[in-house]
């Protein structure tokens, strides 16, 4: 038992740190109703009667609090709330599969006695897609990220909406990048999320060279410093992908990791190295950032200040 326990805590702890709230809030068909600086309200997916935001998310921080409720925690707290009555160790596989782009059903408890929830389908719809160079708001974000120069053509503009309950819609744009499933993740300076169903982007070029990232802001900035680099590339999209990542990777004689310089990303370039010992990691090259998009931006910040 206390072996089964040990595995389950260090379940939870990769669960914790790979995995975004406000990402499986999206999945589950969930979208904020405001954004008010670091903190995203929704209507509280925990409670029928709630008429006002009051379910409040920090992602950054991976933390949440519902003011209806008086309670907060984290990501595997919410699960236990949002699936009463399912087992620890299957809420974390519900986590895990939701992220991943699959819902399952999992049968409640024989002494089980309410209603399962009715997971919502998802509340958007795109409306367009249009190539960059129509909304200047777009190319102002995509030129203080640093990567202006290399998007056009590997990004779009996506333009949907977003309904709520009472059927009210919500327009919205953002950048685009598009997955293998053909869903968007999309980012504007407000907003991050995906639009559809998750899954790894792989652009291919050499047989025997792969480069990987975590997302997609990630590969552009590696694209900027290296425009003519013949790797193939793939784009995780989300370290719950990681083991997919692995797998398309295995057939590739050279293997560079460029993972976020934090906790979670220092994580998954050991998992892949230690699935596939060939591969190399090259965070050193932002070392003293977070990742490389963060040294893309800094680097731009310094040349306009002429430092």
């Amino acid at each position: 038992m206390p072996e089964i326990m040990e595995n389950q805590r260090l379940k939870a702890s990769e669960v914790k740190e790979n995995h975004s709230l406000a990402d499986l809030l999206a999945r589950l068909g969930y979208e904020p109703v405001k954004r008010v600086r670091n903190e995203q309200l929704y209507l509280s997916m925990l409670r029928d009667s709630d008429t006002t935001p009051s379910f409040s998310v920090n992602d950054k921080k991976g933390t949440w609090f519902d003011f209806g409720e008086g309670k907060g925690g984290n990501i595997i707290d919410f699960g236990l709330l949002y699936w009463p009555g399912v087992p620890f160790y299957e809420v974390l596989e519900k986590i895990v599969s939701t992220c991943s782009g699959i819902v399952p059903g999992i049968s409640p408890p024989f002494n089980y006695r309410r209603q399962p929830r009715v997971e919502k389908e998802p509340n958007y719809e795109i409306l367009d897609i249009k190539d960059l160079g129509n909304n200047a708001a777009i190319l102002n974000y995509l030129e203080s990220r640093g990567v202006n120069t290399v998007a056009d053509g590997r990004l779009k503009e996506i333009y949907y909406y977003v309904e709520d309950d009472d059927k009210k819609r919500s327009n919205f744009f953002a950048a685009g990048w598009q997955n293998e499933q053909g869903a968007w993740e999309i980012r504007n300076l407000h907003f991050k999320g995906c639009l559809g169903h998750k899954a790894i982007s792989f652009i291919p070029n050499s047989e025997k060279r792969l480069a990987v990232f975590e997302g997609f802001f990630n590969y552009l900035s590696w694209l900027t410093e290296y425009p003519f680099a013949p790797d193939s590339v793939l784009v995780l999209n989300s370290l719950s992908l990681l083991q997919t990542g692995i797998t398309r990777a295995q057939d590739f004689r050279e293997v560079s990791l460029y993972f976020d310089n934090d906790p979670s990303g220092r994580q998954a370039t050991l998992d892949f190295k230690a699935a596939l010992p060939h591969s190399i990691d090259r965070a050193g090259i932002y070392a003293g950032y977070n990742d490389y998009n963060d040294l893309i931006v800094a680097e731009r910040v310094n040349l306009q200040l002429g430092r």
